[in-house]
């Protein structure tokens, strides 16, 4: 296991500050003078041992799901991402949403290199069109949590009451 200078593990940094951000996120929620507590509601949606594939939060008309990192097996980067954007879409689809709600994708990819980023794109670009894409941040990582795995995506949507349940 690799170790920051301070002692700490880069997976659990991780951790750490994807947690602030959705503690962050939900206190907003919270705080908001227009949304009482009894009005937020919120469902767990795939769980699976020590978590929950996706987290749905709704107040005001307004659904945030919250989707966990994707992984898959292969034996390539591309591979792995189609994979990954294969089983997320699937978590979007048990949630009834799809990829045209995601507003934000995180992407982890162990051992980064720059000739990583080309297939990083054309997979994407399979799975996302052209216009309104989410918001995106690729980051290079010393390890996931399986030696197997070379590729994480998370994922945060949003739906409006409008689309909750409609077919798109």
């Amino acid at each position: 296991m690799q170790h920051s200078t301070d002692g700490f593990s880069a997976s659990a940094v991780r951790r750490t500050f994807l947690s602030t951000i959705a503690i962050a996120g939900l206190f907003a929620v919270v705080v908001s003078p227009n949304i009482k507590a009894d009005q937020i509601e919120r469902q767990f949606i795939n769980p699976a041992t020590g978590y929950t594939q996706v987290v749905s939060v709704t107040a005001n008309g307004v659904t945030t799901l919250y989707i966990s990192g994707q992984v898959s097996e292969g034996d390539t980067i591309e591979a792995q991402l189609r994979g990954a954007y294969t089983s997320l879409r699937k978590q979007l689809t048990d949630a009834g949403a799809d990829l045209t709600d995601v507003v934000k994708l995180n992407t982890y990819i162990v051992d980064y290199e720059a000739a990583h980023l080309d297939v990083f794109r054309n997979v994407r670009n399979e799975f996302f069109a052209e216009t309104n894409r989410p918001a995106s941040t690729l980051i290079g990582v010393a390890a996931l949590a399986l030696p197997k795995y070379r590729v994480e995506i998370e994922a945060t949507a949003v739906l409006t009451s409008k689309a909750i349940g409609t077919t798109k």
